[in-house]
């Protein structure tokens, strides 16, 4: 059995996130100073935390918290980075992605310069994600996946 690679403090961080999915797997994602944001996923089968994967590679500072979302077998998260970021400077990348399945595969939108998404809905039946702020919206389709990068 593996434990998890996230420290668990007893309360959320909001560098730390989790989600439970309804078939009892669980996806956890951190942030690694100076590396980016990275996922592990939990099986109730093995009974154990996968090792850490990078969803993102970056070297600059964690922004914001986490945000993840899951429904009907897919799950979608976004985090923020910028350079100044510890300083209290808005971010200066953020990355949405979105996962299903196996949730081995993670699609990935990068939109720099921007201050981040703020809400994730996704759709019934996980065939569609819409990551907003404001007016601003990114759509993830399971047919298609994310639209090019701006």
């Amino acid at each position: 059995m593996r434990k998890s690679d996230i420290p668990w403090s007893g309360s959320p961080s909001p560098f730390n996130a989790q989600v439970k999915l309804a078939d009892g797997r669980r996806v956890a994602m951190h942030y690694m100073r100076g590396k980016g944001l990275f996922v592990q996923d939990y099986s109730p089968r093995a009974r154990g935390w996968s090792k850490s994967a990078v969803v993102y590679k970056t070297k600059t500072d964690a922004c914001q918290g986490i945000t993840l979302k899951a429904k009907d077998g897919t799950v979608a998260a976004f985090g923020d980075f910028g350079v100044y970021c510890a300083d209290g400077e808005p971010p200066t990348e953020s990355v949405a992605a979105v996962a299903v399945g196996p949730l081995t595969k993670w699609d990935k939108h990068l939109t720099k310069d921007f201050d981040g998404w703020e809400k994730i809905v996704v759709a019934p039946g996980g065939k569609k994600v819409t990551f907003s702020r404001g007016s601003d919206t990114l759509r993830w389709t399971k047919a298609a996946g994310f639209p090019a990068s701006r």
